[in-house]
């Protein structure tokens, strides 16, 4: 008698609770009909950054795993991992097998406190450990992305994940399966069925029997996309001059030209204190603050806390180098405006 296929395992991109049950925004390369990634907007690290990895346990065998497959994105990416185990590092795994294997998407990871885990490797099947540093360094699931073609047959995957290894409610298989995504949010994209984004589904979860594959290494869209302008290019603004904002100076002009494209700027405190960073002109501008003298140290992040559309931050700084990554609220758009920083 042949053995019962078994149920997918199938991951969790979490997201903080503020965004519990929100559609998510989402990039897209620049070209209609270029496949790539799907990639959260506003998730993304500075481009040059390197990510501090902590373990929380782990055989000498699984950690091994996870340096190896977290290499796979570092080979194409302008990011680097360092498995210094930290107390404070980016990313913090665990490996809880009851938990199954899950990764807060990007620079969320910053939101949980330090003596938690930010991802999560139950099992390390195939790629598994690839897919979840995927969602790591930015990225969600490519079977969210409408352009797939999949039809979901709602009932059967509702009761398939209502069981182990999963566990989910409905309202969760919804949300991390069923309708995170939305066709207009993506604007031109295409499905990638080779992703390593792209867990393992059978054809009895859809009305139109797509199935997939269990895809264990990075597909070259993956590659590709990882290292285009939108994500990690080659010679980001780590490492490349960065543009200085002097604290009381005149707010710096600055021009948003191109859809999607998120600016970097630096300055130093000498003097620690309340500081107030915002942005003027017409357009609307998300805006996150990095340091003291660390580019991956989310200090806060504002849409438009300021006069109009403009974000503001307000925030007590001590003394070092500090990161401010600016873009436009909607990744279709371009804009002109002015940033600056003073003491206040």
């Amino acid at each position: 008698m042949p053995k019962p296929t078994p149920l997918p395992r199938v991951c969790i991109d979490r997201v903080l609770p503020k965004d519990a049950m929100k559609y998510q925004f989402t990039r897209r390369l620049g070209r209609p009909g270029i496949l790539h990634a799907v990639a959260p907007i506003g998730k993304t690290w500075i481009n040059g950054s390197t990510l501090r990895v902590r373990f929380l346990g782990g055989t000498a065998a699984e950690r091994t795993i996870v340096k190896e497959q977290a290499g796979w994105w570092t080979q194409h990416a302008n990011l680097k991992f360092d498995f210094n185990n930290a107390p404070d590092a980016e990313i913090r795994i665990s490996f809880d097998k009851n938990d199954g294997a899950w990764s807060y998407v990007g620079t969320d990871a910053k939101g949980i406190s330090q003596g938690e885990a930010t991802m999560n490797l139950g099992f390390l099947d195939g790629g598994t450990v690839a897919h979840e540093f995927g969602h790591a360094i930015g990225l969600a699931h490519e079977h969210q992305n409408p352009d797939g073609g999949i039809q979901w047959n709602e009932p059967v995957v509702i009761s398939s994940l209502a069981g182990s290894p999963n566990f989910w409610t409905p309202e969760q298989t919804r949300h991390n399966v069923l309708s995170k995504y939305t066709a207009n949010q993506l604007n031109g994209t295409k499905f990638d069925p080779d992703s390593i984004m792209l867990y393992f589904f059978p054809a009895s979860w859809t009305l139109n029997g797509i199935a997939t594959e269990q895809n264990e290494v990075l597909s070259e869209t993956d590659k590709l996309f990882i290292k285009s302008a939108r994500m990690y290019p080659p010679n980001g603004p780590i490492e490349s001059k960065l543009l200085e904002l002097k604290p009381g100076g005149s707010p710096l002009g600055a021009d948003i030209g191109k859809p999607g494209e998120e600016d970097v700027f630096t300055f130093k405190v000498s003097t620690g204190g309340s500081y107030l960073v915002e942005t003027q002109g017409a357009t609307d501008t998300v805006m996150k603050l990095f340091g003291p003298n660390s580019p991956t140290n989310l200090i806060a992040e504002d849409d438009d806390s300021g006069a109009g559309s403009n974000a503001r931050i307000r925030a007590s700084l001590i003394p070092g180098q500090y990161f401010v990554q600016v873009r436009h609220w909607d990744p279709k758009k371009t804009g002109k405006y002015a940033v600056g920083v003073r003491k206040g």
